[in-house]
């Protein structure tokens, strides 16, 4: 066993100790630069010096009184913080000394020590300070420390900190499943009722668990595998008696879009009314690009149509599906006027939804008025040279005759 290791156990050495001899004052407990330098070398892997180490030299540096190191700074910041913590301090203090600290390192120093101290356990708040700190720093093997031990129940249950820990987790891919271990952790009943009322699952819990799944929707296998969860999840919401909001029932919409489940979309999309929620751009939008990938454009152009009489504006993607769909429908003059209103909104489709309209015009014999679309279009400057170049090339290659 090293030395670092030996000084990082000897508080709970010193505490069996006073218990045997509890007439006799027990040794001194672990000083704050011995545990500083004990927590370093226990967050790090020992070389194989480590593990067999040589004997040690009495005075390496060659100073004439080796008992009185020069401390580092940390070290003394360490001890400065430690001094002000003593007298008997609570857990505002230790978050109030942590929300207090420019070096994170430091502050999760600080947090380690006063959990080894007798007679103190840190609260959720105190958790959910040191959190934060290691998150927003990009110590994320230390947060991912951190969710562990509120799982194994280092503190009690608090419902801002299992939020905090499942944004967390959703935030970082492999720990997915982790953020369901702390959802589950929310649902298990408590012996006190009421903290496993304050604890339970809220909008904003739902609201990121489903935001996490939506994020793997790739490929249609894939993405029905996951909308079993969603649908799972809204069920659990709804039993539990949590109210959605335009945000969340927008996360369901999408969920149903992206695996092309319309009608189930559509049935949600109704559904808002009730719950006082109203629908908005990206409401409209899912449905309206599901409904054009599906193959019907009837409906898409409903919606399309419903939404910009509300004033609200589709994104690009969505009004590029409702172009091409329309041109692969043969419906040029729909697909045009969508097109324009599109420039309207500053915003200018891919090189694909391009080609799909004006080479579609071509091939339906339309050669003249496709050529005509296209110099207006270059006039508007809704394209670049390149593309207005490539564009005419395309057009060229297919008025002329082919064998």
């Amino acid at each position: 066993m090293g030395v670092g290791s030996y000084r990082f156990l000897s508080p709970i050495l010193s505490e069996t100790k006073r218990r045997l001899l509890a007439q006799t004052p027990g040794p001194p407990s672990l000083s704050p630069t011995s545990f500083l330098g004990s927590s370093r070398a226990l967050c790090s892997a020992p070389s194989s010096e480590e593990q067999n180490p040589a004997p040690p030299n009495p005075n390496p540096d060659g100073n004439p009184n080796p008992s009185r190191r020069t401390r580092t700074p940390l070290e003394k910041q360490f001890e400065s913080w430690v001094e002000r913590l003593r007298p008997g301090f609570a857990a505002d203090d230790v978050e109030a000394a942590l929300r207090a600290q420019s070096d994170p390192d430091l502050a999760l120093d600080l947090f380690r020590w006063t959990a080894l101290q007798r007679g103190y356990r840190h609260t959720p708040s105190v958790y959910l300070a040191m959190l934060h700190i290691a998150v927003t720093s990009r110590r994320f093997s230390q947060a991912e420390a951190l969710v562990d031990e509120i799982l194994a129940g280092a503190c009690p249950r608090d419902l801002a900190l299992f939020n905090a820990a499942i944004h967390f987790c959703c935030s970082r891919r492999h720990l997915f499943s982790r953020a369901f271990d702390v959802f589950k952790k929310m649902q298990q009943r408590h012996r006190d009722a009421s903290a496993a009322a304050c604890c339970r699952p809220n909008l904003q819990t739902y609201s990121m668990l489903l935001g996490a799944i939506l994020r793997r929707f790739n490929k249609p296998p894939v993405s029905y595998v996951y909308l079993h969860a969603v649908r799972s999840l809204v069920r659990q919401m709804k039993a539990s008696g949590v109210i959605p909001d335009t945000f969340a029932m927008n996360l369901i919409i999408k969920a149903y879009s992206r695996c092309l489940e319309m009608d189930e979309a559509i049935r949600v999309f109704k559904e808002m009314g009730l719950y006082g929620c109203e629908a908005n751009e990206f409401t409209y939008g899912y449905i309206t690009k599901g409904l054009c990938e599906k193959g019907r454009i009837d409906g898409g152009m409903g919606y399309f149509k419903e939404m910009r009489e509300k004033g609200l504006v589709p994104s690009s993607s969505v009004y590029m599906a409702l172009v091409s769909s329309l041109a692969l429908e043969r419906r040029f003059e729909e697909a045009i006027k969508v097109l324009f209103d599109m420039l309207a909104n500053s915003m200018a489709p891919d090189m694909l939804t391009y080609r799909t309209l004006l080479e579609g015009l071509c091939r339906e014999g339309r050669t003249e008025e496709a050529f005509e679309l296209l110099e207006e279009l270059g006039r508007r400057g809704a394209m670049n040279r390149r593309m207005y170049s490539d564009l005419l090339d395309g057009l060229h290659w297919l008025c002329q005759p082919h064998d």
